[in-house]
């Protein structure tokens, strides 16, 4: 028989359950309580020690994932937007300088024959071809070719919607038809360009190509403003069978190699396949798009960190606007995240005055170094990053209402894009230099057709797209431009006369309302000053708003009710962060222009993508004798031309006119002493 053997712990437990255990533990407690009593009466109670800062402050650790480190997945989920455009159809442009370039571009658009644009897409396909081939960007040995006219069918399909310019229509059903007998002839999967699939297959192992993803993207873009605006049905069916094919192609490849891919080329293919996936509300395109997402480039604008020096500009801001359309299909803050930072430090901290950004083609620099990244080249601003901006601040104007937005699309209209196109002809700029004595270089007839000519034809087709939005029960007048309002659901017609900028004035008249009362928001530019004057119907309101924000109206509103605006222009300034005694002038929102004669009249010096200086004769521009005088007192209008200005008090004479009516030798910006 084993020993029995007991713990002290059993023992213990036995004893205290026992009736004569459960007597003695009672003594005994009773006795340890009076103890314990006592000494607590007689002891002193303990010191509490304070803790340190570093003990009040101690944490566990906080493990911070990296926003984009997992793989992406998509769900629907729309973002409610606070404010919407209205349609193209819905305002239509009156005499004036949108009206002016439109039709400039329009004609340029009409000059281009059909069959020209089309031969590269034929000769891809084996298809016959006995044109003359389009030259520059377009010739049948430039691996970018078909961009131009993914923009072309764009540009048509907003002219159409905003004008129903039947002329226009036809030639672009005549392209959808003549791109769907290629993809036909090519029975590749769906796949059809203007140049073979061999391009993709370098881009696959990684060799030097020229950009075939940022031409298809061009492509497809076009096909579906045909369809969403151009009421083409049959550039849905090439389209959808293009994607599917761009589809098969990236879901072959690991997101690895796709990362690796987009660290040299990806164009704007999320921004149109995030665009499919919202019109035709099949998440396959959101999917597709995702695998266009640039991570390295994705994750420190998440974080609010600007690492933009050494990259081109061009190809990330369509990145950048496809975020904040994924954003609007999805909810998921990490693209509006990206959106909206990215903005901010490029409108911010990398912007000329024109509103224009970056040096051949690049960010060379880092944030606030815009004096010193200016002397790099002569070749500042390229055009398509101004069109691409302007469409990312409409992204985010719609998400918030903040006026800001508005300021900042202006500028951009008034300088950079009005200042881009050259009169009567339609031919459009690459560059918008900021050297003293550049000049502006316009793209050929036919023998160019830069990525900046591409963008300008949509640019100048929809200039009225952000004039006025809305919400539920208001309209929001955004820009001083003559044109007509015409919010067929409200039963609202707004007319707007005014020849703005050339004076300060806008006349608004309510020629059709419904009964119910609704809102009026007139925007008070930031540039104006307090004096800014609103009236109804002659009566001045007692608040006219704050530049730089929105000045409210409700009412019951009656055809004919006339609302006028006032909004005073006056001298400013604006040097660059990093060089002072760099500065430029500006009347109201107009950046003006030191003039300096004649272009160079070189035909190769006219066309470059930029400004060559080196090889015109020198400009010597001046430095202005400040003295501290407020820019007021520098400056003094010319006498019956109100937007022309001459400095006083210099040693040499000086005349300044604004940037977009430039087209000689100027200086925009100036050594102030």
């Amino acid at each position: 028989m084993k020993p029995i053997s007991i713990n002290r712990r059993a023992f213990t437990k036995g004893l205290a359950l026992s009736p004569l255990g459960l007597a003695s533990s009672s003594v005994l407690f009773a006795e340890s309580s009076a103890s314990h009593q006592q000494a607590q009466q007689t002891a002193p109670p303990p010191k509490r020690v304070p803790k340190t800062a570093a003990e009040y402050n101690r944490h566990p650790p906080i493990h911070e994932p990296e926003p984009f480190a997992e793989p992406l997945t998509f769900s629907f989920r729309r973002a409610t937007p606070r404010l919407s455009p209205f349609a193209l159809g819905a305002v239509t442009l009156d005499p004036g300088p949108l009206q002016e370039a439109r039709d400039w571009n329009r004609a340029y658009m009409l000059r281009l024959p059909n069959d020209r644009l089309l031969h590269n897409f034929r000769a891809t396909a084996g298809l016959r071809s006995t044109v003359e081939p389009l030259g520059g960007w377009e010739a049948p040995s430039a691996e970018l070719r078909g961009h131009f006219v993914g923009h072309y069918l764009s540009a048509c399909a907003m002219l159409y919607a905003a004008t129903k310019d039947q002329q226009i229509k036809a030639k672009a059903d005549g392209l959808i038809a003549g791109i769907a007998e290629c993809q036909k002839a090519l029975n590749a999967n769906g796949y059809v360009s203007a140049y073979p699939e061999e391009l993709f297959v370098r881009l696959d192992k990684r060799e030097k190509v020229w950009a075939p993803f940022y031409t298809l993207h061009k492509i497809m873009a076009g096909l579906l403003d045909m369809k969403q605006y151009g009421d083409n049905d049959q550039a849905l069916v090439v389209l959808l069978q293009l994607a599917a094919w761009v589809d098969a192609w990236t879901a072959a490849r690991t997101e690895e190699h796709m990362q690796d891919i987009l660290k040299t080329e990806f164009g704007g293919m999320s921004e149109v396949l995030y665009n499919l996936s919202g019109l035709t509300g099949d998440a396959r395109w959101a999917v597709t798009g995702d695998r266009f997402v640039k991570k390295v480039f994705f994750t420190p604008l998440a974080k609010r960190q600007d690492e933009l020096k050494g990259l081109h500009c061009n190809t990330h801001m369509p990145q950048v606007i496809g975020a904040a359309r994924r954003y609007e299909l999805s909810s998921d803050y990490r693209f509006a995240d990206v959106s909206e930072f990215f903005f901010e430090t490029v409108a911010q901290a990398r912007t000329y005055a024109t509103g224009g950004s970056g040096n051949t083609e690049g960010w060379l620099t880092n944030a606030n170094r815009v004096a010193l990244e200016m002397k790099a080249s002569s070749h500042h601003q390229e055009c398509c990053c101004a069109y691409n901006m302007m469409k990312l601040a409409r992204h985010l104007y719609q998400w918030s209402g903040d006026a800001r937005f508005i300021d900042y699309y202006e500028r951009n209209v008034l300088n950079h894009r009005l200042g881009a196109i050259a009169p009567e002809t339609g031919l459009t700029t690459y560059f918008l230099s900021m050297s003293p004595g550049a000049w502006k270089t316009t793209c050929t007839e036919d023998q160019t057709f830069w990525c900046c000519t591409g963008s300008a034809l949509e640019e100048y087709s929809k200039l009225n797209d952000t004039i006025y939005f809305h919400d539920e029960e208001s309209v929001y007048v955004n820009l001083y431009f003559a044109s007509q309002l015409d919010w067929r659901e409200r039963g609202i017609v707004l007319q707007q006369s005014t020849q703005f900028p050339e004076t300060d004035r806008t006349l608004l008249t309510v020629r059709a309302t419904s009964s119910k009362p609704w809102t009026l928001k007139l925007r008070i530019p930031a540039w104006t000053s307090t004096e800014c004057a609103v009236t109804i119907n002659g009566r001045k309101l007692d608040a006219p708003g704050v530049p730089g924000s929105y000045l409210t109206i409700t009412r019951a509103w009656r055809a004919g009710d006339r609302v006028e605006l006032t909004m005073p222009m006056r001298l400013t300034t604006e040097p660059l962060h990093d060089d002072p005694s760099q500065v430029a002038f500006l009347y109201g929102p107009l950046v003006l222009a030191g003039q300096f004669g004649d272009a160079p009249p070189d035909f190769d010096l006219q066309h470059n993508q930029g400004p060559e200086i080196q090889e015109a004769p020198p400009v010597s521009v001046p430095t202005l004798l400040s003295r501290g005088k407020p820019p007021e007192m520098l400056l003094e209008p010319v006498p019956g031309r109100p937007l022309d200005f001459r400095a006083k008090d210099q040693l040499d004479p000086i005349s300044l006119m604004p940037l977009n009516k430039s087209w000689g030798r100027f200086a925009v910006y100036w050594t102030v002493s």
